[in-house]
């Protein structure tokens, strides 16, 4: 019975984390319940970037109520931290408030954590269980994941293509392949993201203002547009002033430098020299200089370029195809560019994979 509580709320943990989505950046998606007789006293989320952690939340929330936390039980789906950063440690204050029982999701790979939360809860007396719908917690964070594990933004690849995977007719025209409800459903991936991804043809070709526009979360994240050569220009919908996040172009030392004058002046626009490879941007060299602008996970709506650079790097993560009941023709735009596969033994596998459909398209979805 205890263990099918435990299960129930940390469901409800990780529900309450899911509130967080699209607003965390480099912090995990993280939530809290606090349960005492049986009875829900307390609960909260990681709202913010650089706000409390969820723990600290649900006590506050708890004691607003006039609740007594003396021997409650904390759940909570990521190890509590147990350093100070932008807050005090959580741990510290868990032992403060006198609970005596903390349930937990997945141990935190963060270096300043990693396990020395649980073992600071247990020098402490308080009893500690970990791995709690341990791959339901997994997957709630698999971008603050692979950023802490592999140093870098978790990558989705996204793109709507005809059903011999064309993004484009030979003319490139784009608009529209897919359905409004696929559009829709694209939005609120964006939202998800810290950033969205494209290359300098997508900017020329369509000039996207790539905000969020539909869905369930209204942030419209950071716009990372590769540009080696700074061919863009000042006055692209993807740079204007007004939009709610900042613009950061890639680009390298052999770019336009009149253009890089003008650009770096610009309001909300951040122009970033990375290394070059094979005369364009050093796609990886981007990935490690992204760190400074908290982004922990990029949305790739790129052209058939700039994905199949992002395939060759292997700095793709997840993949959503939208696939409309169009067809092209071999001189159509294709979804992604020459890989250079000669054996059927080096294609790219797809993990994971989940099949939807969404008004007339099919949504595929899977991992690397």
């Amino acid at each position: 019975m205890k263990n099918l509580d435990d299960r129930y709320f940390m469901s409800r943990a990780i529900e309450l984390a899911k509130n967080g989505i699209g607003a965390t950046k480099t912090n995990p998606l993280v939530g809290c319940v606090i349960v005492s007789n049986g009875k829900i006293i307390g609960v909260g989320y990681h709202k913010v970037f650089g706000s409390c952690h969820a723990e600290v939340n649900a006590i506050n929330d708890a004691k607003t109520k006039g609740e007594n936390l003396d021997g409650a039980t904390l759940y909570v789906n990521l190890e509590p931290c147990s350093h100070y950063g932008k807050t005090p440690p959580c741990a510290d204050r868990i032992i403060e408030e006198r609970i005596t029982r903390v349930v937990i999701g997945n141990c935190d790979p963060f270096e300043k954590v990693s396990g020395r939360g649980i073992e600071r809860l247990r020098n402490a007396g308080i009893e500690v269980e970990v791995g709690i719908l341990k791959e339901e917690c997994e997957k709630l964070n698999e971008r603050y994941f692979t950023y802490i594990k592999n140093n870098r933004p978790f990558v989705v690849l996204k793109s709507g293509m005809t059903i011999d995977g064309k993004i484009a007719t030979r003319t490139y025209e784009s608009q529209w392949i897919t359905s409004e409800e696929s559009r829709k459903f694209s939005h609120e991936l964006r939202g998800m993201c810290d950033a969205i991804m494209v290359g300098i043809n997508t900017v020329l070709k369509d000039d996207p203002t790539l905000n969020v526009r539909a869905g369930r979360y209204p942030h419209s994240p950071a716009r990372i547009i590769v540009d080696s050569r700074l061919r863009i220009s000042p006055s692209a919908k993807v740079l204007s002033k007004d939009l709610e996040n900042i613009a950061i172009i890639a680009t390298t030392e052999n770019c336009n430098r009149e253009k890089f004058e003008i650009l770096s002046k610009m309001e909300n626009v951040n122009v970033v020299i990375v290394k070059e490879k094979n005369k364009m941007v050093d796609l990886r060299d981007l990935m490690d200089k992204l760190k400074i602008f908290n982004i922990s996970s990029i949305l790739l709506e790129g052209g058939g370029s700039l994905n199949a650079s992002m395939l060759r790097e292997k700095l793709v993560d997840k993949f959503y195809f939208f696939i409309a009941p169009k067809i092209i023709g071999s001189d159509g735009i294709s979804a992604i560019g020459s890989m250079g596969i000669e054996k059927l033994d080096e294609a790219i596998d797809l993990k994971d994979v989940e099949v939807t459909k969404i008004a007339t398209d099919i949504l595929i979805k899977g991992r690397m």
